[in-house]
């Protein structure tokens, strides 16, 4: 780190000087967490592969393309293995990046981080000014520039505001109360007009209530307020130097947000502020637990975050080939003719796959040999594993080094660290983590940095390790090797919570009966994201327009059908994402019915299809694949003509190619239950009035209507009968 001039923190007001600094970011290279346990005890998350590319390197590829020209990467745990990598990759040498890295041994936590950064400065003011904060498990494609120019131009009329937190649309379960990427559901208020933050609260809301607390003195105080309980924090900052002052003078400040934002928001003294940007269309997200690894890893995969895909060279990365269907495939690797490679997978380079295997929604890395007959769905097959003919992985991580032997099966949520072995035929409970290593006593995440000192590595670690390894091999079969830790008490709910693995089949009938009985409740007191005003005021939580939410809503249930087809995702799995949807945007059964209609039609017409038949086979083979996803939702008369209605809006407006199959697609939502004979006829009479420009559609179906009056007039007459 070149020294240069002594002095404590400080900010100029000189535009002319604002505009000669460097852009930089602070990188931190430690998440100060155990979630990712046992893999970190051996290796640094950041350097850990993200569909086969370390962490860290999205963060600086990003950073670079955002305009960053330098990062101080903050290293902590495994210090050395994060800065050796750094000497041997191309951000060495950089022409447009500079990347410096600062080494600290006794940090447990960011706000220690900082507080060293603190030091530093005050011996090289290093950090010149305005910064980007961020972790180095972030995956993004936002721009950068104007927004620091906003926060720079916001300091200037107001000396107080310190920092800019950017914040996402997100979709937080009506259950689990989680985002898509496994983290708590977060409530945030903010100031309407200038996006100041004026509460932030993860970790005190009473979900049973639906409720959480919020002081007087935020109404008193602010005539109007922002609610939100649908976004995401994205962890990306724009920090001004007063932010490691005040790390400095608080040494009770651990956490980011737990400690210090709320500090900041408490404090009426100091009078410092924070302030929010929301992202729209760019892409944002950490990598916080092994949930939030599998939901950014398909996220890659299905090109969310362009240009950071498998097939472009970024970070010195080898980029593959992209075929149909989302496959990406090194051009070494190895397939056997009979070997089934199914969408959205990657193959690394130097990877052979042997006769008759299955591999569908899953990451393989480089080096591995995968024999016969092997079954890998939804999993991630880090570098040079082994894995033996008959075996069956599914929604697992397997890492570097790793021998699976024959006919063995990892149950889903199973984690498997470093050269692990697998015995043959072994069965590998669900949400297993299994490591060479043995569970610490204790859950403390400077245990990492214990493991990290301890000698010159982790081979030497676990050479001292390799008697006591041997005599719990039983653990994973007689020609097995390693530790299958315990599940701590009172975790067991995080295991399911943040895994790989999909829900399983017990929690989700526990979901599903729990949102069958929250419809039958009141509505909860917490509303979703809208304007909360003081009571001279009243109270107003349509912010927006009601027709703007929805395009906004109808285009995220969208994305959500596509990904549940896409990844081959349950029915009922897909309610829960829905209704997760349909409480964040405060929509109704009905408009849920009328967006998932839309999807599935929107998705027949993108097949591809050559003629008015094959539209019309495309359409009814999503309609019976899908009815009971959108037969959750059509449960009354009145759903099942929304779904009509919406029908009619397609084939006038967006979708005129259906126009002319109306009758017969109409037919088959009669034939798979989906719509009912009371609903049709409604809606014929309904119709009946219009002007003659709008009863196209229910002339076409005159013959089917008729042949519904005549069934339905039988039947009366046939009860008649029986009376």
């Amino acid at each position: 780190m070149g020294a240069q001039k002594k002095g404590g923190a400080r900010v100029s007001d000189d535009s002319e000087e604002q505009s000669r600094q460097r852009l930089q970011a602070i990188l931190l290279a430690d998440s100060f967490t155990t979630k990712f346990r046992p893999v970190t005890l051996e290796r640094p998350k950041v350097l850990l592969p993200l569909v086969n590319v370390p962490m860290i390197d999205y963060t600086l590829a990003w950073l670079e393309s955002a305009g960053i020209e330098e990062v101080f990467v903050f290293c902590c745990a495994h210090s050395t293995q994060v800065i050796d990598y750094l000497k041997t990759s191309e951000w060495h040498s950089h022409p447009n990046l500079l990347v410096r890295t600062i080494e600290s041994h006794k940090s447990i936590s960011a706000g220690d981080a900082l507080r060293y950064i603190y030091e530093q400065q005050t011996e090289t003011s290093q950090i010149q000014g305005d910064f980007v904060l961020v972790s180095g498990d972030t995956v993004s494609n936002m721009p950068l520039a104007d927004l620091i120019q906003q926060h720079r131009e916001r300091k200037k009329r107001d000396e107080k505001a310190i920092m800019t937190m950017v914040i996402k649309k997100s979709k937080p379960s009506p259950i689990t109360h989680q985002s898509r990427l496994g983290t708590d559901q977060l409530f945030i208020a903010v100031d309407p007009l200038t996006k100041q933050l004026l509460h932030y609260e993860e970790d005190k809301i009473d979900h049973a209530r639906g409720s959480v607390c919020l002081d007087k003195s935020l109404m008193e105080s602010n005539p109007s307020v922002l609610l939100y309980n649908d976004m995401q924090d994205c962890y990306i900052d724009i920090c001004s130097l007063e932010v490691l002052n005040l790390f400095e003078d608080n040494f009770d400040y651990q956490h980011l947000r737990r400690h210090f934002v709320k500090g900041v928001l408490v404090d009426d003294i100091m009078g410092y502020k924070i302030f929010t940007h929301e992202i729209g269309s760019s892409y944002a997200a950490r990598v916080d637990n092994f949930r939030s690894y599998d939901t950014v890893s398909k996220d890659i995969i299905q090109r969310w975050t362009y240009p950071y895909v498998p097939d472009i060279n970024f970070g010195g990365n080898r980029p593959l080939k992209v075929g149909r269907q989302g496959i990406y495939r090194a051009s070494d690797a190895v397939l056997s003719r009979s070997a089934d490679v199914g969408s959205s997978t990657v193959v690394g380079y130097g990877t052979k796959i042997g006769n008759g295997g299955r591999i569908l929604n899953s990451v393989i890395g480089n080096g591995c040999f995968i024999g016969s007959n092997v079954v890998i769905e939804g999993s991630y097959i880090w570098n040079n594993v082994t894995i033996e003919d008959r075996c069956e992985i599914r929604n697992a991580i397997v890492c570097d080094g790793v021998r699976i032997r024959a006919g063995a099966v990892l149950q889903p949520g199973v984690v498997l660290s470093f050269k692990v072995v697998v015995g043959r035929d072994f069965v590998v409970p669900a949400y297993s983590k299994v490591s060479l290593l043995p569970q610490p006593m204790k859950e403390d995440s400077d245990e990492e940095l214990e493991y990290a000192d301890s000698g010159s590595g982790t081979a030497d670690h676990l050479s001292g390790l390799s008697l006591e390894t041997e005599s719990k091999a039983s653990e994973l079969g007689p020609d097995g090797a390693g530790y299958i830790w315990e599940v701590c008490e009172g975790a067991h709910d995080e295991e399911w919570k943040h895994s790989v693995a999909p829900i399983p089949d017990d929690k989700l009938a526990e979901i599903i009966q729990a949102m069958e009985d929250d419809d039958m409740e009141d509505e909860s007191v917490v509303p979703t994201s809208g304007e909360l005003k003081s009571d001279a005021d009243s109270i107003n939580t349509d912010v927006n327009d009601p027709g703007d939410d929805y395009g906004y809503f109808e285009k995220e249930v969208e994305g959500t059908f596509l990904r549940a087809v896409e990844e081959g995702i349950k029915v009922e799995l897909g309610i829960l994402e829905i209704n997760s949807l349909r409480l964040s945007y405060n929509m109704e059964s009905a408009d849920c019915a009328g967006a998932i209609f839309y999807s599935m039609m929107k998705l027949a017409v993108d097949t591809p299809h050559s003629s008015a038949s094959e539209l019309l086979k495309n359409a009814s083979s999503i309609i019976t694949k899908w009815k009971g996803l959108l037969g959750f939702y059509v449960k009354q008369t009145d759903e099942q003509i929304e779904v009509i209605m919406k029908f009619e809006e397609m084939c006038q407006e967006t979708a005129k190619e259906l126009g002319p199959l109306f009758a017969k697609i109409l037919h088959v939502l009669y034939e798979k239950d989906v719509v009912q004979e009371d609903a049709i006829l409604r809606w014929a009479e309904e119709k009946a009035g219009a002007d003659e420009a709008d009863k196209v559609y229910l002339q076409q179906c005159e013959t089917f209507i008729q042949w519904l009056k005549e069934a339905s007039e039988e039947e009366d007459d046939d009860d008649e009968e029986d009376d």
